[in-house]
């Protein structure tokens, strides 16, 4: 284990400054669970204004000038303990604020060095290319005024132009794990001089199976540096990196581990099977910008034209696209070019939209962290929002389990197609292209199947029907 000997003192000109022991749960309540594993050292107490703390005053101008004027909780109860170089442990939602939580300091502690070619000084972790975009794109004035160079590594990517900007020279590298792999083994980038380190939205990464290479990559880096881990939720696998990486942490949890947002309502909308595609595209029919989920890159896609053939300006954003197709896509829906984003849970995490009041889950997610981390894309910072779930008789009994898993209460409401309430609760309203339907009690077969043509099906549908007609010949057989 990488270990150092932590510096629990407020920073002052030099850096240095003297400790301070007060209480330092003014601005947390770390729950039983969420301690941090080897922590002995009190940390400071949190601050309640960006004053409190000694920032270089071109960066305290740069945050006047882009309106960051108080602190989030996280920020607060962070802050002063990341500055004086401790170990931090971070439990916060999405959209809370972690990336200054991090950001600040690491520029801070950062600024004034040279990073020699392939030898950053700084590595934050992340696990897609779209939140490695959002805390480039972040911490970019910041870095500017303080003469801190960064790089961005993702997938999707040319590996060549990334091996460049790091020959270059950077300061700080942004990256996903398995390019930073690729490119470690290539010997374009060495780790042996990082010494401040962060994991952003760890439990992610550890759910898409890059616990692995993100402990490789952390041996690899400067023994004795910081480490700063910040998560949605603690699980098992986040435990172990904190306690094969961290030293020390400071432990600070300022949301509930269930993700319960005041300012978000939570809906479940039960809706007929053969009715379930004409309530969606009402939903994405509504005056103003909204995010829908489904379950696969096929089902993203068919939908995606049936809205664009509905007269709805949408887009479908998946792993299937490239990265410089979804960032154009996530440009137009951010300046209101398109209404609607048509997604897997590729942008279930990563993806900040400001002023996003609306999260639909055509398909319901199966697993409590996918939920909270979709409905994450609204409500943040504060805002309002809503998260409707399209739930069918059939999947009532997994979804109300999944939601007590996430600790969610809904609120249930059965709907159709055209009803004012449906309209009341998403703003629905009809497609401009939309004709009536023909036949409102056909089965609904899937997403974008054209009229006429049986829906594919599958194996257990088939295996089901055959055992069925096997039984009506037997049944023929004896009456004759």
């Amino acid at each position: 284990m990488n270990a150092k000997t932590p510096n629990p003192g407020h920073p002052g000109a030099d850096g240095n400054g003297n400790g301070n022991d007060r209480d330092h749960d003014r601005a947390e309540t770390p729950e039983r669970e969420d301690a941090a594993p080897g922590a002995t050292t009190p940390g400071l107490p949190p601050i309640e204004a960006f004053a409190e703390l000694d920032l270089p005053s071109e960066l305290v101008r740069t945050m006047t000038e882009l309106a960051v004027r108080e602190p989030f909780p996280i920020q607060a109860a962070t802050l002063p303990n990341a500055l004086a170089g401790r170990d931090i442990l971070g439990r916060a939602r999405t959209g809370s604020g972690k990336t200054l939580a991090f950001g600040l300091p690491l520029l801070v502690r950062t600024a004034g060095r040279r990073a020699d070619a392939k030898r950053p000084l700084a590595l934050v972790l992340v696990p897609t290319r779209e939140l490695a975009q959002q805390v480039t794109d972040a911490l970019t004035p910041y870095a500017e005024v303080l003469g801190v160079r960064l790089a961005t590594v993702v997938g999707g990517l040319s590996i060549g132009r990334q091996a460049a900007s790091l020959k270059t020279g950077a300061e700080v590298v942004v990256a996903t794990p398995g390019r930073l792999t690729d490119l470690v083994s290539r010997r374009d980038c060495r780790l042996d001089r990082v010494e401040i380190t962060v994991l952003d939205e760890a439990d992610q990464m550890c759910d898409m199976g890059f616990l692995p290479q993100v402990s490789e990559l952390l041996d690899q880096v400067r023994p004795g540096g910081q480490r700063m881990l910040f998560s949605a939720t603690l699980d098992r696998d986040v435990e172990r990196l904190v306690e094969h990486h961290l030293h020390d942490p400071v432990s600070a949890s300022v949301d509930r581990s269930s993700g319960s947002v005041t300012t978000m309502e939570h809906h479940v909308l039960l809706v007929h099977p053969a009715d379930k595609l004409a309530t969606a595209t009402e939903i994405a029919a509504r005056d103003g910008r909204v995010l829908m989920f489904l379950d696969t890159k096929v089902a993203v896609d068919r939908f995606t034209r049936h809205l664009r053939d509905s007269g709805i300006q949408a887009a479908a954003l998946h792993s299937g696209k490239s990265q410089p197709q979804r960032t154009h896509t996530l440009g137009r829906f951010k300046d209101g070019d398109l209404t609607v984003l048509v997604a897997t849970n590729v942008a279930a995490r990563g993806i900040h939209i400001d002023d996003l009041d609306l999260v639909v889950n055509v398909d319901p997610p199966t697993d409590p962290k996918d939920y909270l981390h979709r409905g994450g894309r609204t409500a943040r910072a504060g805002e309002s929002g809503s998260v409707v779930t399209l739930v069918t008789p059939g999947e009532r009994g997994d979804v109300h389990r999944m939601m007590s898993d996430a600790g969610i209460r809904p609120t249930v409401t059965p709907v159709r197609s055209g009803e004012a309430k449906l309209t009341t609760l998403t703003g629905a309203r009809r497609a401009p292209s939309a004709a009536p339907a023909k036949n409102t009690n056909a089965p609904f077969r899937g997403m974008g199947t054209r009229p006429g043509r049986p829906a594919k099906e599958t194996r257990k549908a088939t295996e089901a029907r055959k055992l069925a007609e096997a039984r009506r010949a037997a049944r023929a057989r004896k009456s004759r």
